[in-house]
């Protein structure tokens, strides 16, 4: 054995991704959700806050020389750069020392810069930490994704997975309903309202913070990296308190695996697990995040706008259609989320995607004849993102669950950054001039586009999604330090997949 960084490596048996998938759901789990899951919520606050004070932020008196455009198109894009930046550099990190010590630093880091937006003082100032905020969001999907699928049972994944993701969109229903609040000049001034938002940012994530503080390293990276003591005693510890919480004691794991332990995995080999040993997952894997980027895209980007000029409804009450678009999406996954463990994955991704892409194919026949309303095109888009949120939610499950433990993180940063520079590129440069030309037709084809990319995606679905419900993630994807022994049950991995 070697000892480096203190933890000792080489060869050993364990059963503990068996324990942790037998465990019964218990007020342990509860604790992760809440502690890690949470954060969802504070990224859909921010996306939501800062579209809504865009106008505000330029007004006289605002405390801030900032236009509008520079508000909505450098900030933004900033801040979806730092997103995937953060996610990729963050991923690596979180592969190589631990989940934990991640999703800690990467939240302290969201603190920092979203405290520091509220005090901008120039516009090269709030900018700078718009950047920063999304390399702290970005750093956060790829470290708390895979914390909590190695920590959740197997039977509850799929469903757990798309419910904190969909949780996104409960902080873009308080970001609304709070810019409402925030930019009422009877309440607060013009220069004050617009900060405390910020303000509100920070608070949420420091309770978040002191609840996180409790959630444990994953006993899965803990064992793989040569610190398998401590895996073994944190999951005795969960035993003992869910045994005493239910007042009966858990059965016996039914399976082990042998792995060789080491401290940590190369890009080389990241890369070439990703797209040599599972090529067909990584097409998948990128399919799925660009079509729900363009999808949300072709909708979101513009839908104020599309309000405002084919409906003549006020801008200041578009606020309140964004809050019935987001409670629809926060729905898909609530309602959805049990069927990708039960009906299965396979068919629930790629019905998810195709259906939402076919009724937005539907609403853009509507809208070009003229046939809806403000209140019946939000109707429609309710029921399109009802579909695409657990769709896209079940990206995240995906990339997260079909690849090495190993490579984990590093492949959620990997697809999230691809789809979130899709869609936060691309997809503006496209749907920009289409949403805001004041053209029936040129919006019909930017929904066109969507859903032609979701629809497109859920056909890949179709013949590549994996049928992960309920299955260990070793069974899943072998970790690449396993090594076949003779009273291992885990399957082989199949290289073609």
């Amino acid at each position: 054995m070697s000892d480096i960084a203190g933890a000792q490596t080489g060869t050993i048996t364990t059963k503990v991704p068996a324990r942790l998938d037998r465990l019964p759901w218990s007020r342990w789990h509860w604790m992760i959700v809440i502690g890690l899951g949470t954060v969802w919520i504070l990224d859909g606050l921010e996306v939501t806050v800062v579209g809504s004070i865009a106008g505000r932020l330029s007004e006289e008196g605002s405390g801030l020389a900032i236009s509008p455009a520079q508000v909505t198109g450098i900030a933004a894009a900033l801040y979806v750069a730092g997103a995937c930046s953060g996610a990729l550099f963050f991923g690596w990190l979180t592969d190589r020392f631990g989940r934990k010590k991640l999703f800690l630093i990467t939240l302290a880091v969201y603190l920092g810069a979203t405290a520091l937006t509220a005090v901008s003082f120039s516009a090269w100032w709030f900018f700078l930490f718009r950047f920063l905020t999304g390399f702290g969001i970005g750093g956060e999907y790829a470290a708390i994704n895979s914390a909590i699928d190695e920590l959740i049972p197997s039977k509850y994944r799929g469903r757990v997975d798309l419910i904190i993701n969909g949780s996104f969109w409960l902080g873009a229903m308080a970001g609304a309903l709070l810019s409402v609040l925030a930019l009422n000049t009877d309440i607060f001034p013009k220069d004050l309202g617009w900060r405390l938002t910020f303000a509100l940012g920070v608070v949420l994530g420091l309770v978040i913070l002191l609840v996180r503080r409790n959630v444990p390293e994953s006993p899965r990276w803990l064992f793989i990296h040569g610190r398998n003591e401590e895996a073994e005693g944190l999951v005795a510890a969960a035993e003992r308190q869910v045994e005493a919480e239910k007042g009966e004691p858990l059965p016996e794991p039914e399976s082990s695996i042998t792995i060789k332990q080491r401290h940590s995995i190369g890009f080389v080999l990241i890369g070439k697990t990703l797209f040599r040993a599972y090529p067909k997952r990584a097409v998948l894997g990128l399919s799925l995040f660009i079509g729900q980027a363009f999808l949300y895209n072709a909708i979101t980007f513009g839908f104020g706008t599309i309000l405002v000029t084919f409906f003549d409804v006020p801008t200041g009450s578009t606020g309140y259609y964004f809050t019935v678009i987001a409670f629809g999406n926060f729905l898909g996954p609530l309602l959805l989320g049990r069927l990708f463990d039960t009906v299965g994955r396979k068919p629930m991704i790629a019905g998810t995607y195709i259906v939402s892409g076919v009724l937005l194919f539907l609403t853009a026949w509507f809208f070009n004849n003229g046939w809806l309303s403000a209140s019946t095109m939000t109707a429609c888009w309710c029921v399109v993102l009802f579909f695409a949120s657990a769709g896209a939610s079940s990206a995240y499950l995906t990339v997260s669950e079909i690849f090495p433990m190993e490579t984990r993180a590093m492949a959620i940063a990997f697809f999230y950054a691809i789809g979130t520079a899709a869609g936060g590129i691309s997809g503006p440069l496209l749907f920009a001039g289409l949403t805001e030309s004041g053209v029936v037709g040129d919006t019909v084809l930017a929904f066109c586009v969507g859903a032609s990319l979701m629809v497109a995606a859920g056909l890949v679905a179709l013949f590549f999604a994996v049928a992960a419900e309920r299955k260990p993630l070793e069974e899943i994807a072998t970790p690449l330090s396993a090594q076949a022994a003779a009273d291992s049950t885990i399957l082989p991995r199949a290289a073609a997949n």
